[in-house]
């Protein structure tokens, strides 16, 4: 699938940078000034980057260079109870807006389990017609505490995706290094590890990072530990090192300043 080409480096790995929050949270003030961030991240040296509908129709000219998903599900906020899962655009609406790919919600074990399994079905069928890379975000249960993210939940959660059709499987890691190759080998698709909330202990997130890489993890999906950060160009700088060129956390961090 020659799209991939343009979420993936050379070398099979990739950094996304997810900007996609809006569609749900509060993104303010850090996402005040789109534009300024995201020249930030491509600059950073992003491959790609995850973002709504209406970043990607306003801000086509800066995005132009990097790698391009738009999120295709959605439908609740954090005022609400409501899990949320709705589709709310289509394959053909995020390529006419030039996207290299789409992504979608997966939550196995959540109350809205078959409706969001139900929507990765017809978006994976759709993007097998159009030729475009679907990516999964497979979740135990969803946002909530149950089911954990174990291993084995992870294991099960991302191959489910891949089952299902996705070409990219976004998700948590788990475990140690050599556990989380298990998530790897059982999983026929790249699999990029997410960032969560926005952390203070950013050198743990860089070592959790290191050990997924270890692990066969193609790279990461990150988003409120870049946009949020005061440094989202040199974050996303250190993201590529990790990835790309195998550098170690500590090493990474030297990159901030």
């Amino acid at each position: 699938m020659r799209r991939l080409n343009r979420i993936f480096a050379a070398d099979g790995k990739t950094v996304i940078i997810a900007m996609d929050h809006g569609l749900a949270l509060d993104v303010l003030p850090e996402l005040a000034d789109v534009a300024t961030v995201l020249s930030g991240i491509i600059k950073g040296g992003a491959d790609a980057v995850l973002v709504s509908y209406g970043i990607a129709q306003k801000y086509g000219e800066i995005l132009k260079s990097t790698g391009l998903i738009v999120r295709l599900d959605g439908g609740n906020s954090s005022l609400s109870n409501n899990p949320g899962g709705n589709l709310l655009y289509s394959v053909e609406d995020a390529l006419r807006l030039g996207a290299d790919g789409v992504a979608c919600m997966g939550f196995p074990g959540a109350d809205n389990e078959a409706e969001t399994l139900g929507n990765l079905a017809q978006i994976a069928a759709e993007c097998n017609y159009w030729q475009v890379p679907l990516m999964a975000e497979m979740l135990p249960g969803g946002f909530a505490p149950e089911p954990p993210n174990t291993v084995e939940n992870i294991k099960l959660v991302s191959r489910i995706g891949v089952e299902l059709g996705a070409h990219i499987i976004k998700t948590t890691f788990a475990g140690s290094r050599e556990e989380f190759r298990e998530v790897v080998s059982g999983c026929f698709a790249p699999v990029v590890v997410l960032g969560g909330n926005k952390t203070k202990d950013i050198k743990g997130l860089f070592e959790t990072i290191e050990q997924a890489v270890a692990a066969g993890a193609a790279g990461v999906a990150i988003g409120r530990n870049v946009w949020k950060s005061r440094e989202p160009e040199n974050i996303t700088r250190a993201l590529v090192e990790l990835v790309h060129n195998q550098k170690s956390a500590d090493q990474a961090l030297s990159l901030i300043g």
